[in-house]
């Protein structure tokens, strides 16, 4: 595996980095579950998931995967970047987890895993590219986070 390698690697996956990211810059707005409680009595996903939220990374997707010339990795990766957020948001709920508090490699991993599987049929990545963009996630992740911090988003 070399730098070349890596790098494409994490082009191909360049759109769920971005729809990813969207959501903390361009989101908010009303939740998505409606305050909603689950059957726990706990909040299904919590105020922090909107609606303009999930639109809004779906749509960076969608518009990276254009600008890549593919239209359908870009939106099953905007997709499936938003579920896999969605689905741990709902599972630290369940472990009574705070909103924005971390949950070390589920937050780093939870949207590239779901993009990765629903992605697949489009990007046609190879066992490789799917196992090196799930190891240079977690640093990118973090990374991303302190430079987001650094500028105060």
């Amino acid at each position: 595996m070399n730098l070349r390698t890596i790098l494409n690697t994490i082009w191909l996956y360049l759109p769920a980095y971005f729809a990813n990211a969207a959501p903390d810059a361009l989101g908010g707005g009303p939740p998505l579950d409606g305050g909603e409680k689950w059957l726990d009595g706990k909040p299904f996903l919590g105020g922090h998931k909107t609606l303009r939220g999930c639109i809004v990374g779906v749509m960076t997707g969608l518009l990276i995967g254009v600008l890549q010339g593919s239209f359908y990795a870009g939106v099953t990766q905007g997709l499936g970047a938003i579920l896999g957020d969605l689905f741990s948001s709902f599972l630290k709920r369940r472990w009574d987890i705070a909103p924005g508090e971390s949950f070390p490699l589920l937050d780093q991993l939870d949207f590239i895993v779901a993009a990765v599987i629903l992605s697949q049929p489009y990007t046609r990545a190879i066992l490789q590219e799917m196992l090196i963009i799930l190891v240079v996630t977690v640093p990118i992740h973090y990374l991303m986070n302190y430079v987001a911090w650094l500028i105060k988003i």
